[in-house]
């Protein structure tokens, strides 16, 4: 049976959250919006698997066509992005640095990401737009010092970003990457976020980025130098984590500035972040406007 996909959409002005479903998306939040405002309400209420149960049931409300993917997510509390995160990227860097002892780690705000099918925006302070394709997971359970072994029982869903970054933005200071990462609408999050359901879902999963049909980043999330269990214990030693947050959890090798000469995103280019059990985050690119 393929996996449940409920995603947060735009139709005629109003900004709902359905399932996706053949044929097209189903309206929950017309029928659960009353108890449940957004999806955030609905992981928080540990019901996401009911209502995506609930869909199964029912006939498309809109058409795909019809409707704007916007971030799974709106408004999340926090969104933790991981870096260096695969052995080869670690390795990347070329400083001869040994494998972190600890997860870097950085903040971005809502407003730096946009949806499924919305073109990422190149900024007109740099061209140096980058692609970082990511496995997501969404907390749906609050916790501090949440033990690695419970760890897992902390996540509502999975999803994917891509972790767009203005790279000479990154450099602007001498610890800092918080610029270069927040530049609004840069990144995507999505299409839809895919109800957590065991370990096994996430443990291996393949991940992929392609730049115009020619794949850039592949490889699995088994590779993972801090796994999912250990970043959720180590983010929630210094930090609440509630129902909502999102964490990043790192990209691949073979972001656009590891070619020689870099390979950075430009108007016109399609980018898909593609992984097992979960799908395809696919977004253009425009110039940001005069």
């Amino acid at each position: 049976m393929a996996s449940s996909r409920l995603a947060t959409y735009a139709i005629n002005g109003l900004i709902k959250y359905g399932a996706v479903v053949d044929g097209g998306v189903v309206d929950l939040s017309a029928r659960f919006g009353k108890d449940y405002p957004t999806l955030r309400e609905v992981i928080a209420a540990g019901v996401l698997t009911n209502i995506a149960d609930d869909a199964m049931r029912r006939a498309p409300d809109h058409a795909l066509e019809a409707i704007t993917f916007l971030p799974p997510i709106p408004q999340p509390e926090k969104i933790i992005c991981i870096g260096v995160n695969y052995p080869d990227r670690n390795a990347e860097y070329k400083d001869g640095s040994d494998a972190p002892k600890y997860p870097s780690m950085f903040m971005r705000t809502p407003r730096s990401f946009v949806g499924h099918n919305t073109p990422l925006v190149r900024p007109r302070e740099s061209h140096q737009l980058d692609y970082e394709g990511e496995l997501v997971i969404v907390i749906g359970k609050s916790g501090r010092h949440i033990a690695e072994s419970a760890a897992l029982d902390h996540i509502a869903a999975i999803t994917l970003c891509n972790e767009g970054t203005i790279r000479d933005w990154v450099r602007h200071a001498k610890f800092n990457v918080t610029q270069g990462k927040n530049f609004d609408s840069t990144g995507s999050l999505g299409p839809w976020i895919v109800p957590y359901t065991n370990e096994a879902q996430i443990a291996d999963i393949r991940l992929a980025t392609r730049v115009n049909g020619e794949t850039r980043q592949d490889d699995r999330t088994a590779r993972l130098i801090f796994g999912f269990r250990y970043l959720i214990n180590y983010i929630s030693t210094f930090t609440t984590l509630v129902p909502g947050d999102v964490i990043i959890t790192g990209t691949p090798t073979g972001a656009g500035a590891r070619f020689d000469p870099p390979r950075y995103l430009k108007p016109g280019d399609v980018i898909e972040v593609e992984a097992e059990g979960i799908g395809v985050l696919r977004n253009g690119v425009v110039d940001e406007k005069a």
